[in-house]
């Protein structure tokens, strides 16, 4: 009998990416804000697969958040004025951190605060908890500048709270920018220069909504920040021009809703994406997203999930893999 050659089925795709020291499963990450640790949403789909859940952001002491109405509806996304609500960092630490280790992927904790010593003594506590993999620094929140200063908006600002961060921490350190600046590229290279592994972008664009009937802001804080699809492009563009002065990850995120969406994203120069706003709508668009991402790696012939990070940007600064390893 003449021999068979059985046809080999295709190696499965490496969706792995690495944000500094942390190895993550996926690309798709669950933006803060809006996944607590994921229990409600494991009733629904498999959180094992996301590359990461972010945790909302933490501050030092409990916070009420703005007066209500803090959410309205706007064409193609939502504005929101919560104003970092929690219950402070003592609370996090003896009541929610034990059970981080029983979620079912990594985590990656947030730490907000209108100082840079109350960033520091936050992020110093999330730093080491179980599975907590990175720390996420909210210096962008739109909904709480008046309190205090917007450290992402001035280049130097946002590195003096890297900075100080970094003397404290072994985990990696992700600041989150903001869409509300005349140029983001030199607010990027602050963060790398003083020692970011990595940064997020963005953060919701501030916005506002009136009700004419009534003439007065919707929300009771007025001002509101915008997520959802109506941002997206703000996002990609944004991504596009720190992935060009850049060479840490970044992480994508702004009216994800779908995977060529997602796509946008890393061609742009992401190395991952996280989807927050959308999970209202579809508890599932994690995976959604991530299988369209697995789609286009086997149309391209990809082994590896960073061979689409800037795919489209001619100025990507980034290391690019070679393709086929």
């Amino acid at each position: 009998m003449a021999d068979v050659t059985v046809p080999q089925a295709a190696p499965a795709p490496d969706l792995s990416v690495r944000i500094g020291s942390a190895t993550l499963r996926a690309p798709v990450i669950a933006a803060s804000g809006c996944y607590n640790k994921g229990d409600e949403f494991g009733r629904l789909t498999d959180v094992g697969r996301y590359g990461a859940i972010t945790l909302k952001s933490i501050t030092r002491y409990p916070r009420l958040g703005n007066d209500m109405p803090r959410l309205a509806m706007t064409p193609a996304g939502l504005l929101n004025a919560i104003g970092l609500q929690g219950p402070g960092l003592d609370h996090f630490l003896h009541h929610v951190a034990p059970a981080l280790q029983d979620v079912p992927t990594a985590v990656i904790a947030s730490a907000a605060g209108f100082s840079v010593d109350e960033f520091v003594t936050v992020a110093a506590a999330l730093d080491g908890l179980p599975n907590v993999v990175a720390i996420e620094l909210d210096v962008s929140c739109p909904n709480v500048e008046r309190e205090g200063r917007c450290f992402a908006a001035d280049a130097a600002s946002l590195a003096q709270v890297v900075a100080a961060v970094k003397q404290r921490v072994r985990l990696p350190v992700i600041p989150k920018l903001m869409p509300n600046v005349t140029d983001i590229r030199p607010i990027a290279r602050a963060a790398q220069d003083a020692g970011a592994d990595a940064i997020s972008l963005i953060n919701a664009v501030r916005g506002l909504v009136i009700d004419v009937e009534r003439a007065q802001p919707v929300l009771a804080n007025a001002a509101g920040g915008l997520t959802g699809p109506a941002i997206r492009p703000i996002a990609v563009h944004a991504v596009w021009e720190a992935a060009q002065v850049v060479t840490i990850p970044i992480i994508g995120m702004g009216g994800i809703a779908e995977g060529t969406d997602a796509l946008e994203f890393l061609f742009a120069g992401a190395t991952a994406v996280a989807i927050g706003t959308a999970n209202f709508r579809r508890p599932d668009v994690h995976l959604r997203v991530l299988e369209a991402i697995e789609r286009e790696m086997f149309r391209r012939g990809c082994r590896r999930v960073g061979e689409l990070t800037g795919l489209a940007n001619p100025g990507f600064a980034g290391p690019r893999p070679a393709a086929g390893l």
